[in-house]
């Protein structure tokens, strides 16, 4: 694997897939990720949980529930390009997603664990890609993008997240 070139992934994902670039194998960034990324969310202070750092931003609820919204749609378009998919596959309105479920009602360590427990279920996708598989493409949100190209943006928008995390919120 190696970083992918800007016609792999959405011009608009371009900052994710450089952020999560230079930081070695991206299915053990990934994996790494999943353990960082939980022990991070799990010492935010409750005091912080319903936090928004200006008005019309999500809180870190939010944030936490878009994280795991976006895992699952990233792994989802990465399934369907890994077995040949050449259906284009919708975008997705991420206010939507977050304003249409109840995360304030819910723990900062309920959701942390539902996204530990995600990226674990799709750790066995990532970890059995084949180098055939990497190449394969397909379309979403009228962009064409690689199974490779796909590792990088879920790892770069997952680290994107907590930077804006500590920077703003905490």
């Amino acid at each position: 694997m190696s970083t992918p070139l800007p016609n792999e992934y959405a011009p608009l994902q371009a900052n994710y897939v450089q952020i999560a670039s230079n930081r070695g194998d991206i299915v053990k960034l990934l994996n790494k990720l999943k353990d960082d990324t939980y022990e991070f969310l799990t010492q935010i202070p409750r005091g912080k949980a319903s936090f928004a750092y200006a008005e019309g931003k999500w809180t870190v609820k939010q944030v936490i529930s878009h994280l795991i919204d976006s895992e699952r749609i990233f792994a989802y378009r990465l399934l369907c390009f890994s077995r040949g998919e050449r259906t284009e596959l919708p975008s997705f309105d991420q206010d939507q997603y977050v304003f249409a479920i109840d995360a304030e009602s819910r723990s900062i360590k309920s959701l942390a664990d539902e996204f530990k427990a995600t990226r674990e279920a799709n750790m066995y996708l990532y970890e059995s890609l084949t180098p055939e598989q990497l190449t394969l493409t397909g379309s979403a949100n009228g962009y064409f993008m690689t199974v490779n190209g796909l590792l990088y943006v879920i790892a770069g928008h997952e680290i994107h997240h907590l930077g804006i995390l500590r920077d703003r919120y905490l």
